[in-house]
């Protein structure tokens, strides 16, 4: 949701929306190589979190409080999440387009029940409901 990790980072590029994000919280991004953390406009702070998904669910949920904590990635890492039992409701936003190979979601998450608790559908997108 930052950007790629292909080759160095590029310390002058802060994300794709600009100098205020939509997120206005920390956020706390996924990846392999440190980074300093990053302020933007609106109260959004990236932190660049190298030692796994439990600690950035951690250190999401520390910043969180009392709120609530939303994981925002790919199929790749909301399938870690799934897979370790870390998500209790599940919100997919199914847009009919495949960019390049795809991925697949539900990949080696084990013994995974879900409950669907409501659906919306636009013009554009279907958005999903699903519950541990």
């Amino acid at each position: 949701m930052f950007a790629s990790e292909e080759g160095e980072w590029d310390l002058d590029w802060h994300g794709h929306w600009g100098p205020n994000p939509p997120f206005h919280a920390q956020t706390f991004v996924l990846c392999h190589r440190p980074r300093p953390s990053v302020e933007m406009e609106g109260g959004t702070v990236f932190h660049f979190v190298t030692d796994g998904i439990e600690a950035a669910l951690g250190r999401a949920r520390e910043a969180a409080g009392d709120k609530n904590v939303s994981i925002v990635g790919g199929p790749g890492t909301v399938n870690q999440y799934l897979g370790a039992g870390l998500i209790d409701e599940l919100r997919l936003h199914v847009v009919p387009f495949v960019a390049g190979r795809g991925e697949r979601l539900f990949v080696d998450v084990g013994d995974l029940e879900l409950k669907p608790t409501g659906s919306r559908t636009t013009a554009d997108v279907t958005h999903l409901v699903y519950r541990r």
